[in-house]
């Protein structure tokens, strides 16, 4: 687990080592099974693998980079953006999303363990059964990193975590524990998701009030607060920027007077929070049609 946050060659040694991913893997799928999700070994197994999918898009093996980024030959070829982490435009990104995904492995070995829908199934599991914050944090952390690129992976880890694997209810769950960090990654993982245009109707829906309800009434303290309560914002941009339904769903939640006070905040005006909560209601204000509403 220490050697796992050594750093971008670390984490490519363990990587490339036989049989390590497929042994973690082993061994959590068995906890499961057995209804031990708390075993402090478990959680050191997936503190493993959140370590390993870290950058992995950008750190993959060109052999693995080749099979999975087909869709990189229609990508302008004046496109200097190294990996798939750089910034790219709104329409580079909805063609990324377009793009046939390549099939997934049934039988994954190594590597591609990280990205395949048995190991996100698994997470998903530990969130819900294990009551064990490391253990949390530490499967919403794997998922965050694996949806935090542009390219087709992270978009395919979206879509299995939320239409194939019915993963929001458990994420949503996570929002309402105590524990700040458990709070901050779920909320860091459902703003990942959440700019995937096809995949928020569903987000939406499903946690859109509850993002509301955990909002602060002003700015908080704590940098880890704050931290998160400017991801609460940001996820509700981009939920609400093209979709005056969304917009009015947040409108009916309660959440725009949250929003104002966090924005207008006197002794913490250039804080993330208070500069998200701007954005989002800069956003907000360019639903013509709830004009009146926002009014009232």
């Amino acid at each position: 687990r220490n050697m796992s946050s050594a750093g971008p060659e670390g984490r490519k040694k363990m990587r490339e080592c036989n049989g390590l991913i497929d042994s973690l893997v082993y061994y959590i799928q068995g906890a499961i099974a057995d209804h031990e999700p708390n075993d402090k070994a478990t959680e050191n197994c997936v503190c493993i693998l959140h370590n390993l999918s870290y950058q992995l898009e950008i750190e993959l093996p060109e052999s693995y980079a080749q099979s999975i980024y087909m869709q990189r030959r229609n990508i302008s070829s004046n496109d200097k953006t190294p990996g798939c982490f750089g910034t790219r435009s709104r329409k580079v990104k909805e063609k990324q999303q377009d793009t046939p995904l390549p099939e997934e492995k049934s039988n994954p070995r190594g590597v591609e363990s990280l990205w395949h829908s048995t190991l996100i199934r698994i997470y998903l599991s530990l969130i819900a059964k294990s009551t064990r914050n490391y253990t949390q944090e530490a499967s919403l952390g794997a998922l965050q990193n694996l949806t935090a690129g542009t390219g087709p992976m992270p978009f395919a880890v979206a879509r299995t975590v939320v239409q194939k694997a019915n993963g929001l209810p458990s994420i949503r769950t996570m929002l309402h524990v105590s524990h700040p960090t458990v709070k901050k990654t779920a909320v860091s993982l459902l703003r990942n998701l959440s700019r995937n245009t096809s995949l928020q109707s569903d987000i939406a829906r499903e946690v859109l009030p509850d993002l509301v309800s955990i909002l602060p009434e002003s700015v908080p303290g704590s940098d880890i607060l704050c931290e998160t309560t400017a991801s609460i914002c940001y996820t509700l941009y981009n939920l609400t920027q093209s979709s005056s339904h969304n917009a009015r769903l947040l409108l009916s939640a309660d959440g725009l007077p949250k929003i104002i006070t966090i924005s207008m905040n006197d002794s913490n005006m250039l804080s993330k929070a208070s500069r998200a909560a701007s954005v989002l209601l800069y956003s907000l204000w360019s639903h013509t049609d709830l004009h009146s509403a926002y009014k009232k």
